[in-house]
């Protein structure tokens, strides 16, 4: 073991002075190929949420002042009340290190050991450790053809390998494509831009499972509210979501 952590950090040395990687944040060089596009400065500034942070028992929104843990589920932020899923968790807020993750993501189908860290330790807390199957978001067709690959995908194939949990990417599925730019849009242009997007096509994958549906970004709860629709539709008994980051809304 030590030794295996020794040579990893020579590597890491030589891969630095080789190929510095300058991190997306700050500009700094990266120390680490396991902090991925950020450095450990930006990733210790980053806020991450843990289990001790008060946050919205459905959206997970966080909430000023603590409160006792028995009480934690009653915790209600209002403003995911018609959203469709169970609960929904993120490792963070999306900025810093998490915002130039998610932005990375986009670009190539890679997770760093530190965001696995992230995503792993979030799912394994409740409510989320209940989930009995891992469902990604899906992009539509065309979409995914242009970007060649889908990261809600490449998130779920990361997590369904380390927690053992089955993987379905083939039930839910997105049978319409908007071109309109989402970017800047309110929760209710959101919410219209992707109502009655999904259907699942083979319900009785989906039947009885507490699904774990994952995306990258949680910014309104729209899209994932509509996947959430369409898959209590199909059966599903919960629907819980997990993002790498949430914005604030």
């Amino acid at each position: 073991m030590i030794l295996t952590r020794t040579a990893s950090l020579i590597y890491d040395a030589m891969l630095a002075l080789v190929y510095p990687q300058a991190c997306e944040v700050c500009g700094d060089s990266v120390e680490s190929r396991n902090l991925g596009v950020a450095c450990e400065r930006c990733w210790s500034a980053t806020q991450t949420f843990t289990n001790q942070d008060t946050v919205c028992w459905k959206c997970g929104s966080p909430t000023k002042g603590g409160i006792a843990n028995g009480k934690r589920e009653q915790v209600r932020c209002h403003r995911c009340d018609q959203n469709s899923f169970t609960a929904a968790r993120a490792c963070g807020l999306y900025a810093g290190a998490l915002r130039a993750s998610v932005l990375a993501l986009k670009r190539e189908p890679y997770i760093s050991p530190r965001l696995e860290k992230l995503l792993i330790e979030t799912q394994t807390r409740s409510p989320l450790n209940g989930s009995t199957l891992i469902v990604p978001v899906p992009l539509h067709p065309r979409r995914e053809k242009a970007r060649g690959f889908n990261q809600a995908a490449v998130l779920a194939h990361k997590l369904a390998k380390t927690t053992r949990l089955p993987l379905d990417q083939l039930s839910l599925v997105r049978r319409s494509h908007s071109d309109r730019h989402r970017a800047g849009m309110d929760a209710k242009g959101r919410r219209e831009t992707v109502e009655k997007a999904f259907v699942v096509r083979y319900p009785r994958l989906i039947a009885g499972e507490c699904v774990l549906l994952v995306d990258d970004v949680f910014t309104t709860g729209a899209t994932v509210s509509s996947c959430a629709t369409a898959l209590l539709a199909a059966g599903a008994k919960q629907v819980f979501v997990l993002t790498i980051a949430r914005t604030q809304f």
